[in-house]
């Protein structure tokens, strides 16, 4: 079993930043692949990065691909988003997940272990 603790979200402003964590107990997840996912209300969540176990190895959604930076440290244990240029539409609750499969990476099923979200809010 792998806990997730999300941490970091809050209210920004648009233009602004903000660094979200990924706190991981009980396994290390350097045996894991591990993404980023959002989700507002009333909708799906969607995909948002991945990274390889390594670190190696980055994919990003276009929404978000060249404003957003995931990372690792493994030695930590912990995971990180970090979210420049923000957007109105980046509000949404986002959550960090370990990804179960070494070729699928945009799909919810692909993910195992997730943690419990942390809000970000933009404001225009």
């Amino acid at each position: 079993q792998v806990q997730l603790v999300e941490s970091g979200g809050g209210l920004v402003q648009a233009g602004g930043s903000l660094r979200l964590s990924c706190a991981a107990s009980g396994r290390s997840i350097s045996n894991y692949a591990m993404g980023w996912f959002r989700q507002t209300p009333g909708k799906e969540r969607e995909f948002v990065a991945r990274i390889s176990r390594s670190g190696g190895s980055t994919i990003y959604a276009d929404s978000v691909k060249g404003r957003f930076t995931i990372s690792r440290d493994n030695a930590k244990n912990t995971v990180y988003l970090q979210m420049n240029s923000l957007k109105p539409e980046d509000t949404a609750v986002y959550y960090c997940a370990t990804n179960s499969s070494s070729t699928i990476y945009y799909s919810l099923n692909a993910y195992s272990y997730w943690g419990q979200g942390t809000q970000v809010t933009v404001s225009s």
